[in-house]
């Protein structure tokens, strides 16, 4: 593809932001990795800082939130607790259904 010519006008980029809030998917998707962040941030507090050091928001959907763990002993422990992670998150008015935890390796 050529170049533009020097004269030529383009258009202004549109900000990722407004391009994101436009397109009706995309700021779902961004909604709802905000959420899952928000669980993430709620239940940080009662993960011991080893644990919470192996732990990232995974995907959140109708079928509950998940948590990934970075290795299988994590896992383990998210496992665990995960009566008291769940009974936080409904205590501050999450509506899922389910909190997993999986394992995700970098």
């Amino acid at each position: 593809m050529p170049p533009c010519p020097p004269n030529s006008t383009l258009p202004a980029a549109l900000p990722i932001g407004d391009a994101l809030a436009q397109c009706a998917p995309l700021a779902r998707l961004r909604a709802l990795l905000r959420e899952s962040q928000a669980c993430l941030d709620a239940v940080r507090p009662l993960l011991p800082a080893t644990l919470a050091a192996q732990v990232r928001a995974g995907p959140i959907g109708e079928d509950g939130w998940t948590l990934l763990a970075r290795n299988p002993a994590a896992a383990a422990k998210l496992r665990q607790l995960l009566p008291r992670l769940e009974s936080t998150l409904r205590s501050r008015g999450w509506q899922g259904s389910a909190v997993k935890v999986r394992i995700q390796r970098d």
